[in-house]
Parts: C-alpha cells; structure tokens; sequence
C-alpha cells in the first residue's frame, strides 16, 4: 500500500515540473516576465468615404423613393426632390428661370437640400440637376462631377409637346455639325415621329443618320443639302395626335478649318510705271463662300482697289477641289505703291492672311532701249 502512496506522489511531483517548464517557455515567446511589451500590429487607418449625392422624390409626408434617370409628374401637382448635401444648388430648365410665376423655391436643411415646384405645368418639363457645393471659409463652387441630374416629364393629357411661342423656327444646319429638332414632349408614353411638309412625307429615322431622343428630340447627325425644308414633329398618345413647331433647316455648307490663302507677284521688283498684279489664292472644300481683304500701301493715300476675282472646280490629288481667286491690279505703279501688300482670306469657320513685299525699280536704274 506505502508503494502507491509513494508512486503517486512521484507522478504527481513529475507533472508540476511540466507545467512549470511549459509556463516559463510561455512566457518567454510572449515578452512576458521579462519587462518586455510585445510588439503589436500598426494599426490601419481607414479615410471614410465621402457620402454620394442622390435624389429622393418626396411622395408623401415621410414617404420618399429614389429618382433615377428620368421622372414623370401629373401636371397640376406639386413637385417635392430632396438632395443629400450641405450645401447644395440646384439647376432647372431655361423656363422655370426665366419666370416661376413665384411656384419654385429652394430651401437647404442641415444634411439636404430641398426643391419644391408647384402648380407643376407641360411646360416645366426638362432637366433638374443639383449640384454638391465645395466651400473654403465663404468661397463656395460647384462640384459639376459631382451633380446628380433627372429628366422630368410633366404630362398633360391635353399638351403631348412642351408648350412654344414660336409657330416655327429656322435653324441651321451645318456640315458635318449634328442638328437637334428639340422636339420635346410631355410624356414618354408618347410615340414621335418627324414629317417633311413639302412634298408632305414622314422621314426616315435610322438610328445612324438621324435618331431619336426622347429626352431631347430629333438629332440629324451629319446634315446634307437634302435635309433642309420644313419638317414638324408629329406626337400620338391614345386617341390624342399633335404636331410640333415648324423647323425650317437652312442648309449652310460649313468648311472644316479656315482658309490657307497664298499670295505672289509676277517679281518682288516692278518698275514705276508699269502696271503691278497681285494674286490671292485659295484652295478648298467646293461650295465654301470665301471673301477677301486687302490691304496695300496706296490704302495711305486713297489709291482705289481694283479687282477681278474668280472661282473655279479644280483637280487636287484626284479630288475636286475649289479655287477661290482674286487678282488686286495697280495701274502705273508710283513710289507710293512700295511696301507688303496683305491679302486676308475669311470664311466661315475664320480667317488667315498672307502677305509679300513689292520693290519699286526707280526710273534712273531702268534700261532704256538703244536708239537704231
């Protein structure tokens, strides 16, 4: 029986020196005992995210949902958007800033902005863009990356185009310039399509040539000759089939750069008393108006201009090309008519100049021919 006693007492004695070996090597991986603060990890600091922009329609009192891209308001009803933000300012179509009528205002909360329209109308239809504002101290701009836009249609069951006081409108179409028939209606239910008035006909839209928009109209990307006349916009919705204004497309052939006019003389040197031509040309796109300017040392004292000028379709490189010319003609040329001589050539899209000197050949050092 001493015999157990006395082996379970070793057991025991074994397994305390264990432990305290274990505790002692514990401690001395973890720093402690030691006086020594283990090392702790640096500590990331985040940057919290700057809060995005967004727009909420106010439905009802403390119901809101969010706006996305466009918007549609019963005319007649009042017109509540919220913007996160402070401070915020807000944009609105060219109509409700010209005259309100005293419906729109703004006001800017603590954490938001609000507009309110009301008594909306067909013709408050547009864009709404608030914008989120930078301030240093009292100096405040808008952050235009930053503005949260929506399209707002205000239907009217009796007004399918945003109201015009313009029966028709001229606008010009521009080579190679896309051209908008802004067109605009009131609902985006609303089917649109474009008509020529004279021979009456509905134009084809392709979607490359021209195309549609419903937040902005007609769009005729690279405007040709054949696309002027007068063309209305035709809107349907139900039972209800509206024409737009009229839109007469005056066709103006645009050039692509200003001109490079080139100037010479028959020689830098002319005698008193011949006659002096100066030639101006121009090479360019066919049916580009261009015009000229000169300006010459007899300008000092009145000498009159003369000039011929021309226009001719000439072969450049296997294209055709137009030759614009003009020839200034100095008839018995005087000392006065020394000096540079500036030929400016404008066209549409601008101008250039180019300029050459004139010397005169005194009568002293001309030869004059031997007598038989």
């Amino acid at each position: 029986m001493k015999w157990r006693v006395v082996l379970f007492a070793l057991l025991v004695s074994h397994l305390i020196i264990q432990f305290g070996e274990y505790l002692i090597s514990y401690e001395s991986k973890s720093g402690k005992g030691s006086g020594k603060t283990p090392a702790s990890k640096p500590k990331v600091k985040t940057t919290p995210k700057e809060a995005q922009t967004y727009l909420t329609q106010v439905v009802n009192k403390g119901r809101f949902q969010k706006v996305g891209d466009t918007l549609t308001v019963q005319a007649g009803d009042t017109l509540e958007l919220r913007c996160k933000g402070n401070p915020v300012q807000w944009a609105v179509p060219a109509y409700l800033e010209e005259d309100d009528e005293g419906r729109l205002r703004t006001v800017q909360h603590e954490r938001y902005g609000t507009l309110i329209l009301a008594n909306a109308t067909a013709a408050d239809t547009g864009e709404f863009t608030c914008y989120p504002m930078y301030c240093e101290d009292k100096d405040c701009r808008k952050q235009y990356d930053k503005g949260v836009k929506v399209f707002i249609f205000f239907s009217d069951p009796q007004e399918l185009f945003v109201p015009s006081a313009d029966y028709y409108k001229v606008i010009q179409l521009r080579t190679n310039w896309p051209t908008v028939l802004p067109c605009q209606v009131t609902s985006p239910q609303a089917k649109v399509t474009l008509h020529r008035e004279f021979p009456p006909m509905e134009v084809k839209v392709d979607g490359r040539e021209i195309s549609f928009d419903i937040k902005k109209g007609f769009t005729i990307h690279r405007p040709k000759q054949y696309h002027a006349g007068s063309l209305h916009c035709v809107a349907s919705l139900g039972n209800l089939r509206q024409s737009s204004t009229t839109y007469m497309l005056i066709y103006v052939n645009y050039p692509a750069a200003p001109p490079y006019p080139a100037i010479q003389t028959p020689s830098d040197t002319v005698a008193v008393g011949q006659n002096l031509q100066v030639t101006c040309t121009v090479i360019g796109e066919q049916d580009v108006v261009v015009d000229f300017t000169w300006e010459y040392p007899g300008q000092k004292i009145g000498r009159p201009l003369y000039t011929q000028d021309s226009v001719q379709t000439v072969q450049v490189d296997g294209q055709n090309r137009q030759r614009t010319q003009i020839i200034l003609l100095v008839d018995e040329v005087r000392e006065v008519d020394q000096g540079t001589y500036t030929c400016t050539a404008q066209n549409l899209e601008g101008s250039r100049s180019a300029s050459t000197t004139v010397n005169l050949q005194s009568a002293r050092t001309t030869t004059k021919p031997k007598k038989p």
